[in-house]
């Protein structure tokens, strides 16, 4: 196990760039009640460097995601009775995945037989970097694809009731053993493993990394849909995926570290942070 201390450089931004060299990033989340989810990582991929963000949201939500801020695109998607995305939808998405630089799966998507299956397709056959959180990890949690190392990497975000469901152990197991538990899962699964709280745990089954920054004001709804849309705008960027997923644990923190200088730590909302990431990142490339 290496300890990695120093943090990443943030992905350079060359004058004569344009969208397509800072990435297009696909995030597949939302669902009727969970529209919220979708726009936190969009607004996160967004203000974190991404050239260009497109989220795949059931349609049942269009309105309310597209009317929040213009400056992503939003793909409609089939949806069944309940908003949720019906598994009509993964084909397609497969098909938008395509010229996209990264992607990420999960927030707010609700859980469903149907969830389950597509959610395993599209982690199986995307081709592509791909970040996977809360509802994609619990949808993920009984199926045999986290045993097969993927050929394209895959950054697994979970906290730990999440990493219960996906490694059989019990949140006090995970929790007496946090670094050695992850290390194990990351190296076994074949994935970059990010396992949330305080002091967060990054590893890819080789290096390891424990975060320094972040407070209690992070434990509020929808702070892990900011978190997962900074690591997939830094993914579109080029970044390797463990030192991504480093320096967006890093960036996060901070993020709410300053937001709460100002808010409180009780005062912090998720919508907060995707301001305060550009003050964070402002810091870290000063």
């Amino acid at each position: 196990m290496k300890r990695i201390t120093d943090l990443p450089p943030f992905p350079d931004r060359p004058e004569e760039g344009h969208k397509g060299t800072f990435g297009r990033v696909l995030i597949i989340a939302g669902s009727r009640g969970m529209s919220g989810a979708a726009i936190l990582s969009g607004m996160a991929a967004l203000r974190s460097g991404a050239g260009l963000v497109y989220l795949a949201i059931p349609e049942t939500i269009l309105d309310i995601v597209a009317s929040y801020e213009p400056s992503y695109l939003t793909l409609p998607q089939p949806s069944d009775d309940e908003g949720r995305f019906s598994v009509e939808a993964e084909p397609l998405l497969r098909d938008h995945a395509e010229g996209m630089t990264a992607a990420a799966l999960g927030p707010g998507l609700g859980q469903s037989d149907e969830l389950a299956a597509m959610v395993e397709l599209l982690y199986q056959n995307l081709e592509l970097p791909l970040v996977v959180d809360a509802d994609g990890l619990n949808n993920l949690a009984d199926s045999k694809a986290l045993l097969e190392k993927p050929e394209t990497p895959r950054i697994l975000t979970p906290h730990p009731g999440e990493f219960s469901r996906l490694c059989g152990l019990s949140i006090g197991e995970i929790q007496s053993n946090r670094e050695e538990v992850a290390f194990y899962f990351a190296e076994k699964s074949g994935t970059v493993l990010v396992l949330k709280g305080p002091n967060t745990v990054v590893t890819d089954g080789d290096r390891l990394f424990v975060n320094q920054t972040g407070n209690s004001g992070l434990a509020t709804g929808g702070t892990g849909d900011v978190l997962t849309g900074l690591i997939s705008a830094l993914l579109a960027q080029q970044m390797e995926p463990f030192e991504a997923a480093c320096l967006a644990v890093h960036l996060h923190g901070l993020a709410g570290d300053l937001a709460a200088a100002e808010k409180t730590e009780p005062g912090l909302i998720s919508s907060d942070l995707p301001h305060y990431l550009t003050l964070a990142i402002r810091q870290h490339t000063s």
